[in-house]
């Protein structure tokens, strides 16, 4: 207990005293999940509405495959992207391998099943709500996205910050493109799964204290967004 309690203490003044080891760690996190969250959301989102509002021969197997893929075992992802990404695979001389660029690859396939098949289920309720309205005035199912996009932007936002969550605590995808390399492509989760293991329980425990500030920060906001977004339907 008492070796915990001291672990404890070293790790908040790891925090407190600004080191620079644990904050470049943190912003590398950030930057390769926000980067990731970005592309996926750019992919997705259109993807997302597209099925909701389209239709077409095998829609229904598209949907089914973008809802399976939502549960997208993370080091098989890795592995995926690790054999693309290698020098004998199809995007070898590239050189991306053991970058922060690969890690953003696998992220980006990880998160953007999640937003699509989130974004289509917002998109879907408000097509059924606004469809005759849109086709009155003469807008194309197509035409209709852009439209529902921003009408649903509110309850879109908590899916982008669902898929902040889903990327910054990722690990096993990230470890096998990334190689966790000191001060190159060593993330949050990746650090605190090797300190732990050797026994450095204060930079652990600090990056882990730093992990579950950041999630609560984004459950935070998610709750925040969804009680305004009813406060607005309540007053419509």
């Amino acid at each position: 207990m008492q070796e915990f309690a001291y672990a404890f203490s070293q790790s908040l003044g790891l925090i407190l005293s600004g080191d620079p080891d644990l904050w470049a760690i943190v912003l590398l996190s950030l930057r390769v999940s926000l980067t990731a969250v970005i592309i996926a959301a750019i992919i997705g989102m259109p993807l997302g509405a597209a099925l909701a509002v389209a239709r077409f021969r095998g829609r229904q197997a598209v949907i089914v495959v973008i809802n399976a893929l939502m549960g997208l075992p993370p080091v098989v992802v890795g592995l995926l992207v690790y054999l693309t990404l290698s020098n004998s695979g199809p995007l070898g001389v590239l050189q991306l391998l053991y970058t922060p660029t690969a890690m953003i690859i696998a992220q980006t396939v990880l998160v953007t099943p999640i937003i699509a098949a989130l974004t289509r289920q917002t998109v879907s309720t408000l097509d059924e709500e606004y469809a005759e309205q849109l086709r009155s005035l003469g807008v194309t199912r197509s035409g209709a996205v852009p439209t529902l996009l921003w009408d649903g932007r509110h309850v879109l936002m908590t899916t982008l910050l669902a898929g902040f969550g889903r990327a910054i605590a990722e690990v096993g995808a990230v470890i096998i493109v990334g190689g966790n390399i000191n001060h190159v492509t060593r993330t949050m989760t990746t650090t605190i799964a090797l300190e732990t293991s050797r026994g450095n329980l204060a930079l652990a425990l600090a990056l882990g204290t730093i992990l579950i500030i950041v999630a609560l920060t984004v459950n935070a906001a998610v709750s925040a967004l969804s009680a305004s977004h009813a406060k607005v339907l309540a007053h419509a």
